[in-house]
């Protein structure tokens, strides 16, 4: 039963897993011009940008086939299970990227780096299906805010990642340092995980069983609609999140990954207050003045020539992208809670 977990360990356990993800999100962009540099420079000049992308592209596709199949597993495999493979998958595919970069450049360094990002994006997405449960399950009643503080821990962990990068940087330390940082919170997480109780999901706690789950889609087909908002929310928070340091640092004559920082320093804070906001215009207003802001300040964005115009466009962008992820995962988890 709920009422007997150690709902501060698990919350604990939640907030460390987004803090790590948070964290990696920070350390690719970090190192993503180190890595053309150094390495896809050399292999093929004329590539090296597409290699760039194929690399940080690898992570996102695992991140979607985990979290596509692994929510639907989850109950299956168990949220332990899921999470020790996502702290497995950050540790590992961390070594593989730093061994790339210690040998003779060679098609099998692009592998290496390529397979690097792809398990750091499985483990992703293994954090996202079992964290999220694991928190409407315990705390049911008050899901939005719940989910909202739990991916503060993203912000977080991005501008934990950005200083970092920035001091190894200002230090004159390898940029392979950056993921030797990214082990830490693996292995921590690792060591919480085995040690902890977790709760069954809400599915098999109001006794939905597996296959009721599935034709719960069907029997609400505006769960659609959200399926495919869904994907608009990643594009617009994910995806500029990813180049704003490499498309910014050479537009707008300062370090790009200053921008992404300020960022997630806001939405850290903001996050906080998704609740008591939610209550007042609902969450799907809260969705609704989001697009609004992160509209305005992606198109800003995109015409920013200035420090200045940069931090201004982004501002706007952060506060908009700033509740989409997690009040979108507390909206559908409201409305089909037989949907799992």
């Amino acid at each position: 039963m709920v009422e007997n977990l150690d709902k501060k360990r698990l919350f604990l356990v939640g907030n460390l897993s987004i803090f790590m993800i948070g964290l990696g999100f920070a350390v690719r962009a970090s190192i993503a011009s180190d890595i053309q540099g150094d390495i896809f420079n050399e292999l093929d000049l004329a590539r090296s940008a597409g290699l760039v992308g194929e690399v940080l592209g690898a992570t996102f596709i695992g991140f979607a086939l985990t979290l596509l199949f692994g929510s639907a597993l989850v109950d299956k495999v168990g949220m332990r299970a899921m999470l020790l493979f996502s702290a497995v998958g950050y540790i590992v595919g961390s070594v593989l990227v730093v061994a790339a970069s210690f040998m003779p450049v060679s098609s099998l360094s692009y592998w290496l780096i390529f397979v690097g990002f792809l398990l750091t994006g499985l483990g992703w997405g293994a954090v996202e299906a079992a964290s999220n449960p694991m928190i409407t399950a315990v705390y049911p009643e008050e899901k939005t805010h719940r989910l909202n503080i739990l991916h503060a821990w993203w912000p977080a962990g991005i501008v934990v990642g950005g200083i970092a990068g920035l001091g190894f940087s200002a230090l004159n330390l390898p940029w392979q340092t950056n993921l030797l940082m990214l082990i830490v919170p693996g292995a921590v997480l690792a060591y919480l995980t085995f040690s902890t109780v977790f709760p069954v999901t809400e599915r098999v706690q109001s006794g939905v069983s597996y296959g009721d789950m599935f034709k719960e889609l069907f029997r609400a087909p505006s769960y659609f609609i959200w399926f495919f908002a869904m994907m608009i929310t990643a594009a617009a928070e994910l995806a500029p999140g990813q180049w704003v340091d490499l498309a910014l640092t050479h537009v707008v004559g300062m370090q790009g990954i200053l921008v992404l920082i300020y960022v997630s320093m806001l939405m850290f804070v903001m996050r906080h207050f998704a609740g008591a906001i939610a209550k007042r215009i609902s969450s799907v207003g809260l969705l609704f003045v989001g697009c609004i802001f992160a509209a305005t300040g992606l198109y800003g964005l995109s015409l920013s020539t200035s420090p200045l115009t940069a931090f201004a466009s982004a501002t706007l962008w952060g506060i908009g992208v700033c509740y989409f992820w997690p009040t979108m995962l507390s909206v559908v988890s409201e409305r089909y809670p037989r949907g799992g």
